[in-house]
């Protein structure tokens, strides 16, 4: 369904599999840093967004102590903020459904590159981009790492496999954690719920994908978050210049 996307990922991977010393990790890696560049300006405005419903937040609590028995107009008054701020309170969820199809793609991909079928070696054979320089003859390509192959779901025969599961879900909790306002224990909120159920779901939902995917989904996904929380900290740094230039 998605090999539309799946076949140039491929030998995207191929490509820099030649150029990255043969190593598998280093071109997943790579190309994980090549995505999160395309969407990078998605990423930052989301993580701008949720800076400033933090920011707002001592506001928006103010606005619960003072409609909290109208939660209807608790609600306007809420929104009524966002749009004075020009703060989306779900705009986290385009970046998501944009990334979900290159998900997709990915697995495709990464089944084309490792692949633990025959007929999965024919299929891509028909869509390698023989005018890339090296790629014919490459697949399978290496899919050993620390004695994990790349190529399969996580198994009891390699247990130590599910230890990358288990990253992708901390570090895509600790990710969500950064993203997520803070909220007081009665707000009832559509975008407040929301946030709360994200902050717990979307870490149990990539966890899930690699655990029934190719293991090396899980490098994709740990170095993804991993760009985020770098972001959000350079942001961060990056406000509390100004801040500090303002007061002076």
């Amino acid at each position: 369904m998605f090999d539309f996307l799946a076949y140039p990922l491929a030998n995207l991977i191929l490509l820099l599999y030649t150029w990255l010393g043969h190593s598998t990790v280093a071109a997943i890696a790579a190309l994980t840093l090549l995505i999160n560049l395309l969407v990078l300006p998605l990423t930052l405005s989301q993580q701008r967004s949720a800076r400033k419903l933090q920011e707002f937040q001592p506001q928006i609590e103010k606005l619960q102590k003072k409609y909290a028995n109208d939660k209807e107009r608790l609600a306007q008054e809420q929104m009524k903020l966002y749009r004075q701020a020009g703060i989306n309170p779900m705009g986290g969820c385009l970046p998501l459904l944009i990334q979900l199809p290159i998900w997709f793609g990915l697995i495709g991909a990464i089944r084309y590159c490792l692949p633990t079928s025959p007929l999965s070696v024919f299929q891509f054979s028909q869509h390698i981009y023989k005018w890339l320089p090296g790629v014919v003859g490459l697949v399978p390509l290496n899919s050993t790492f620390l004695g994990m192959d790349l190529g399969r779901p996580p198994s009891m025969d390699q247990w130590w496999s599910y230890s990358l599961p288990i990253l992708v879900f901390a570090t895509s909790w600790f990710q969500q954690k950064l993203m997520t306002p803070p909220s007081s224990g009665d707000d009832q909120s559509q975008a407040a719920m929301m946030n709360q159920q994200m902050q717990i779901m979307m870490p149990l939902m990539m966890m899930f994908f690699t655990l029934q995917y190719a293991t090396g989904l899980s490098i994709y996904f740990v170095i993804s978050s991993l760009i985020r929380i770098a972001q959000y900290y350079l942001i961060d740094r990056q406000n509390g210049s100004k801040g500090h230039s303002r007061r002076k």
